[in-house]
Formats: structure tokens, C-alpha cells, sequence
């Protein structure tokens, strides 16, 4: 349990590293300053503070071999999913509801199945970590899933203003974070 807890701690630090450094390459946006990030801020926090006590025994602790092993692959997919996300995007990326310069409409790769999979890869490499190490890794999952659907709305709206015609065809044949489903 220990040996696990610890290669997903370093994988979703891995991850973030790649995230900010990847970021520097990203097309210039519009911010919306700190009340903006502020939530953001928040999520991190409760996640940084549960990783670090998850791996007191007890209360939330994952002790079956069967969840692990689903936890980590569901963990491994997650991650898979928002960095091949994120490479197909290129410069095209940004923080969540920014609006970018000389925006380009991706409909390739990833997201051919849904419209925003590195939403979606986050938030099942979440469920994968709670059900992987921790269960309180859940209410991360509960307090960033509202927050990523809203931000996809906030996207949305943007994107079918900037590109009228072609997002509204997109829409009409992707799903918003779940394949087939949602």
C-alpha cells in the first residue's frame, strides 16, 4: 500500500511539473486574476493535505487488491488521457474559461470523443487515486467535478461565439466529458 501510494504521489507530481512547464509554451490569454484561481487554489490545497494523511491506516484507506488494481488503472488511463489531451492541443492550451489569441478550434485526436478530455482525464485519474489509496481522495473529486463542468460551460459559450458554425456542428456530434454519455 505504501510502495502504491507513494508511485501515484510522484505521478501526479510528475504530472503538475509537466503541466507548469508545458504551460510555457501555450499561446497567450486572457486571466482572470486571483478571484479567478481562487477556487483552483482551494482544490489543490484539499488534495495536497489529503495526499499527505492518506496514508494514515484507518478511516478512507483502500485495503482490497481488487480496488487498488482498478484505482490504478482507472488513475493510469486518467493521466494518459489529459496529457495526450494536452500534447494534441499544443499551443492552443490554456487555464480553464481563458480566452486564447488567434484561437483554433481542435476537434482531432481526443477530441473527437469528448470536448474537453483533459476535464475528463483529471477527474477519472481522481476516482482512480480514491479508489487506488484513499476514498477521501472522493471529495476532491466532488469539489473539482462541479467546478470542471462549469467550466466547460464557461468554454463552451466562448468557443460557440468564436466559431459559431463549426462548434455547433462539433457539439452535435461530441460528448462535453463523457464518451457516449455526458
Amino acid at each position: 500500500m505504501t510502495t502504491l501510494r507513494t508511485a501515484i504521489g510522484i505521478a501526479w507530481v510528475a504530472f503538475w511539473v509537466y503541466w507548469l512547464v508545458s504551460a510555457a509554451g501555450a499561446k497567450r490569454g486572457t486571466h482572470r486574476g486571483l478571484a479567478g484561481r481562487l477556487p483552483r487554489l482551494l482544490i489543490v490545497a484539499v488534495a495536497v493535505v489529503l495526499l499527505h494523511f492518506s496514508g494514515a491506516h484507518g478511516s478512507g484507506t483502500v485495503d482490497s487488491v481488487g480496488l487498488e488494481a482498478l484505482g490504478s488503472a482507472l488513475f493510469a488511463a486518467g493521466l494518459g488521457l489529459a496529457i495526450w489531451a494536452r500534447i494534441h492541443l499544443g499551443r492552443n492550451w490554456g487555464m480553464p474559461m481563458t480566452r486564447k489569441e488567434e484561437p483554433e478550434l481542435v476537434t482531432s485526436g481526443p477530441y473527437r470523443f469528448v470536448r474537453h478530455p483533459i476535464y475528463s482525464g483529471i477527474l477519472l485519474a481522481l476516482l482512480g487515486t480514491a479508489l487506488a489509496i484513499n476514498l477521501y481522495f472522493l471529495i476532491v473529486l466532488a469539489l473539482m467535478g462541479p467546478y470542471f463542468i462549469h467550466s466547460a460551460r464557461v468554454e463552451e459559450r466562448l468557443m460557440a461565439a468564436e466559431f459559431p458554425d463549426a462548434y455547433a456542428s462539433y457539439r452535435a456530434r461530441s460528448k462535453m466529458l463523457i464518451p457516449f454519455v455526458l
